[in-house]
């Protein structure tokens, strides 16, 4: 049984190309995003709680260089985003909310990269293998008509060009579990983008208050 498969398979990668070859790009293409995007949000993961409130009585004392110095200390996006909210507050304390927002937008942009192309392999894929089946199909019916075969023939033909469409949703769900995994990644480094902001506004808000 694993044998015959196999063997369907290919010859489904070498006669039906025209569906073998698009899918196959897109599994390298989902294991390439898949591969890049897990390291890139493994090396900028952070634990923000024991930061935030590290910051928060630095900022209560109105210490900002020992506020940007254990942003830096951090690191990553999100030592990058408390390092420029940090300098916001002393620079732009008027237009702080704004500003802020703008430097959360471009390091979204770096958190969402290549995302896209893991929900468009998720919605195209499965048409993809579908297309394939179909093909594989016809051409099936039609070596039917000029041989005059019987059932076998156009079960054996039935069952090669269903693995146009098994594999097209092989590919197809991988692309998707991972683009909603790394969705909901980029959702928590939102959260604590906003965190962020949310304490740094309670400290603008104070100082134009006070004065």
């Amino acid at each position: 049984m694993e044998s015959k498969f196999l063997q369907y398979f290919l010859e489904f990668m070498i006669h039906d190309w025209f569906a073998s070859i698009p899918i196959t790009i897109c599994s390298v293409l989902t294991i390439a995003v898949t591969v890049e995007r897990y390291m890139y949000y493994q090396q900028n993961r952070r634990d923000v709680t024991q930061f935030i409130h590290t910051l928060q009585r630095y900022l209560e004392t109105n210490d900002l260089q020992k506020a940007q110095k254990s942003c830096s200390q951090l690191g990553g996006v999100i030592g990058e985003v408390a390092e420029e909210g940090v300098r916001l507050m002393a620079d732009q304390k008027e237009d702080f909310s704004k500003a802020f927002d703008i430097t959360v937008g471009l390091v979204s942009r770096k958190l969402e990269k290549h995302l896209a192309v893991l929900g468009t392999i998720g919605a195209t894929c499965p048409f993809i293998g579908l297309f394939g089946t179909v093909v594989g199909v016809v051409f099936t019916l039609d070596q039917l008509g000029a041989s005059g075969g019987g059932t076998p023939v156009v079960v054996t033909g039935v069952a090669k060009a269903l693995i146009a469409t098994g594999y097209g949703l092989i590919v197809s769900i991988m692309a998707v579990i991972f683009n909603n995994t790394y969705t909901n990644t980029v959702k928590r480094f939102n959260d604590d983008f906003l965190l962020l902001k949310l304490l740094f506004l309670s400290f603008v808000g104070h100082e134009a208050a006070t004065h």
